[in-house]
């Protein structure tokens, strides 16, 4: 009986949108369209869309959307995450975030600019877009590559499972693909201790204060020693461990915020999510509602490039 080959499973691409649309608006120069309306956020938010599809070729991609940016769950855990973006607190609402108007005016278009293409956008009610990345990366049958230029997703890092980031924090042109080694190279620990690690050292652009007096270092040292967070805290209350004062007193310390931040700092990995209609298109989904957002925006070059780039998919 001849062999049947089995079809390569193809690539899937997942889009932190927000990091990557916050990017481009502060990285292109202001363009306007007829109208006034600002663009650039969406003209970048293309081009690197062209950019990541041509050189990664992937088969699937999702914009992962932020139905919830900071989430009340997170925030009953602990009061101080993201509380620095807070510009607004309304009673029984979203907080609101600090988002410049210009940007904020362009969040719609690139809304409808991707369903014109015919992109999947997915989001969750009450759930970050780290969330929505985390559930579809966990358990995926193809590799996977996720896009942000937020160290938090380096938790989801797994060789053995085809997940890597491409982190975008230097620009999209510029990314840096980011393994295992790539994590013990820059941080001293193994990709699935990050989160714990993030939790010990803390990460002031989410707020999370940390363990004070713990930094990389100390952070990397004790988690190679005991393995994670939970081997950590079991050696501190244990009396015969070999364990100096300063890091033992350190750790009893921050008990109260050890027993909730893993939780807030830990993405969610088993969300209800569909996990069909994210193949990449090959043509826009709508022609000709693209083209009228293209005129009506001064989109045409971007919108001509992803077109072109999609079509040789």
């Amino acid at each position: 009986m001849p062999l049947v080959s089995t079809p390569a499973p193809g690539r899937l691409m997942l889009l932190d949108t927000a990091s990557m649309y916050f990017r481009a608006f502060f990285g292109v120069p202001e363009i306007r369209a007829e109208d006034g309306t600002p663009v650039n956020a969406v003209r970048g938010l293309l081009d690197f869309i062209s950019r990541l599809v041509d050189q990664y070729e992937p088969t699937d991609l999702v914009c992962c959307w932020d139905n919830d940016w900071r989430p009340q769950w997170r925030v009953d855990l602990l009061p101080s995450y993201k509380a620095h973006r807070v510009v607004e607190e309304v009673a029984s609402a979203p907080d609101v975030e600090e988002v410049p108007d210009p940007l904020q005016v362009q969040v719609p278009l690139i809304l409808q600019v991707l369903d014109a293409f015919g992109i999947r956008v997915l989001g969750a009610d009450g759930y970050e877009a780290d969330d929505v990345i985390g559930t579809l990366a966990t358990g995926a049958v193809q590799p996977v590559d996720v896009v942000t230029g937020d160290r938090d997703l380096f938790q989801l890092v797994d060789d053995d499972a085809g997940v890597r980031v491409l982190y975008i924090a230097r620009g999209v042109g510029n990314h840096e693909r980011v393994d295992n080694a790539w994590v013990r190279e820059r941080y001293d620990v193994e990709a699935r201790q990050y989160a714990d690690f993030a939790t010990l050292r803390g990460d002031a652009s989410d707020g999370l204060p940390g363990v004070a007096g713990v930094g990389d270092k100390t952070a990397a040292t004790l988690l190679n020693r005991f393995g994670d967070l939970e081997g950590i805290v079991a050696a501190v209350h244990d009396p015969d461990t070999e364990l100096g004062p300063g890091p033992r007193g350190k750790i009893k310390a921050a008990a109260d915020y050890l027993a909730v931040a893993p939780r807030v700092v830990a993405v969610a990995r088993d969300l209800d999510l569909p996990r069909t209609g994210t193949a990449l298109p090959r043509a826009p989904r709508d022609a000709d509602a693209l083209q009228q957002l293209a005129t009506r925006y001064r989109l045409e070059g971007p919108v001509e490039r992803l077109t072109t780039v999609l079509s040789g998919s």
